[in-house]
């Protein structure tokens, strides 16, 4: 049963016991992200991380997507930030929500189903233990639309390396469960929803014999080995997509994508 539950568009936080669960709630648009959507991811992750009270956190997605990156309808609007450059900025967030989700003292479950591309691999990769639906796709296209996944990549790399990230991030590749299961991105498939909640529910089960300040100190060691994100390296990111979505090819990128046809640098040949 429900303890406690708070609705907070586009994010619905749900309070169980000890654990979290953050849905992403744009379901029509396949949870994809938004401006305000990177304030309440980063809000919702700097609130449990002062919790001593939650064990963990499950990511989902409402109506059978986890979510489908960015939202092309509001990526190159200029976002209600401050400084020279807002739209970077804004896309700054995005670092500032997946550092703060790697980080997290607790045990992250991700549930993924359909759409898992863009920003919603960033938070699969900041994620303990990746549980994906047969059928889910997962990719980083962004290059497809004139710009670059730019806040992701570190969590990318991390996750499944270098060249596994070159390849996903130049090539456009959109892999299945079980390609993504093979280099690392998933830990467990499931046939359908239904065995999607079971797993979820066998997870946290499991993770009740797990202590918690052990739990913590394990993760902060485990990411003290591997080299995390440097400020400079996501300050860079986001200036760079800043740029590129001001610029005359984003524009036809976009514009392609959302008419569903080639853009006009799609030719034979490379």
């Amino acid at each position: 049963m429900t303890e406690n539950s708070h609705t907070d568009e586009p994010l619905e936080l749900k309070r169980e016991g000890a654990v979290l669960h953050v849905l992403f709630n744009r379901p029509e648009r396949r949870n994809a992200i938004t401006f305000q959507m990177m304030r309440s991811l980063t809000a919702a992750f700097q609130s449990a991380a002062s919790d001593e009270t939650l064990r963990a956190v499950v990511l989902r997605g409402k109506g059978g997507h986890f979510c489908a990156g960015g939202d092309l309808n509001h990526m190159r609007e200029p976002p209600d930030e401050d400084g020279p450059d807002p739209v970077a900025r804004a896309y700054r967030r995005m670092g500032e929500a997946l550092m703060g989700l790697n980080t997290l003292p607790q045990a992250v479950i991700a549930a993924v189903e359909g759409s898992c591309v863009g920003g919603g691999l960033g938070m699969a990769c900041s994620a303990d233990y990746v549980i994906a639906a047969e059928g889910s796709k997962f990719g980083m296209p962004e290059v497809r639309a004139g710009f670059i996944p730019s806040q992701i990549l570190p969590s990318v790399v991390r996750r499944i390396g270098e060249g596994q990230a070159r390849r996903l991030a130049v090539m456009t590749d959109i892999i299945g469960t079980e390609e993504a299961q093979r280099i690392g991105i998933v830990h467990e498939s499931v046939a359908d929803t239904a065995a999607m909640d079971a797993a979820i529910a066998r997870a946290l089960k499991q993770l009740r014999y797990a202590e918690p300040a052990a739990v913590a100190q394990s993760k902060r060691l485990i990411g003290s080995l591997t080299s995390g994100p440097s400020e400079a390296v996501l300050d860079d990111a986001a200036v760079t997509i800043s740029r590129l979505l001001q610029s005359d090819a984003a524009a036809e990128g976009i514009a392609a994508f959302k008419e569903k046809r080639p853009p006009h640098w799609a030719k034979d040949g490379a």
